[in-house]
């Protein structure tokens, strides 16, 4: 990877917070009208921001940042010529559209990336990349068999984007500043919904979640 190729992702990596960090600045507070809809999903939320404690959350920024950013390219690679990734990958697997398809992940393995980097939408960004990742390892499998060099690559990606997906950002994401925000309102306009008589205050930038007014102390 070239050290201007470097300098342009680093350079789109903030510029993207910056943009976030403006925007999160100039979002009005929740309204309360859908509020109660959501307070049933609040103790999963919490459990979801929670789960990783301050150690925890460094690893999963970590994590975070070497599967985006090492898969970024990927997707680029893909747009950058995306009827030969269709002739060469898609149309083995025998899908109609493989132009389409081409396109579809190029731009999910992108999008993807910078959701996982940033750590907003993570879910959503790790369920595109756990996707392509999965497609990638049954096409292999299906072109080259169960061959350890071929699949060794697109394991350890599909098993880190499932982590991700599974176990949540981590504290060091803005998924995680503006979860508190928003159980913060749903505290505020429920106040009946915190069953174990807490409630989360603050926000996590990047660092911890408040229950009863103290950070949590809890590091992994």
């Amino acid at each position: 990877m070239s050290t201007t190729l470097l300098l342009e992702l680093f350079g789109g990596f903030m510029g993207a917070c910056f943009t976030l960090w403006l925007a999160t600045q100039s979002l009005a507070s929740p309204r309360s009208s859908w509020l109660p809809g959501l307070a049933p999903l609040r103790q999963a939320l919490l459990t979801y921001l929670q789960r990783p404690g301050l150690l925890g959350s460094v690893g999963l920024l970590l994590l975070r940042l070497s599967i985006g950013v090492m898969m970024i390219h990927h997707g680029q690679e893909k747009l950058a010529d995306p009827q030969q990734f269709a002739n060469t990958y898609v149309a083995s697997l025998h899908l109609p559209f493989p132009l389409f398809f081409a396109y579809a992940a190029g731009f999910s393995e992108l999008i993807g990336s910078w959701l996982v980097i940033l750590g907003m939408l993570t879910p959503l960004g790790a369920l595109a990349l756990t996707g392509t990742m999965a497609t990638a390892a049954y096409q292999h499998i299906l072109t080259a068999g169960l061959n350890i060099y071929v699949l060794e690559l697109v394991v350890l990606y599909l098993g880190g984007s499932l982590a991700l997906l599974l176990t949540g950002p981590g504290r060091f994401s803005f998924d995680a500043a503006m979860g508190a925000e928003l159980l913060a309102a749903i505290d505020r306009n429920n106040p009946s919904t915190a069953s174990d008589g807490t409630k989360l205050t603050g926000a996590l930038t990047p660092a911890a979640i408040a229950v009863d007014g103290a950070p949590s102390s809890r590091l992994i």
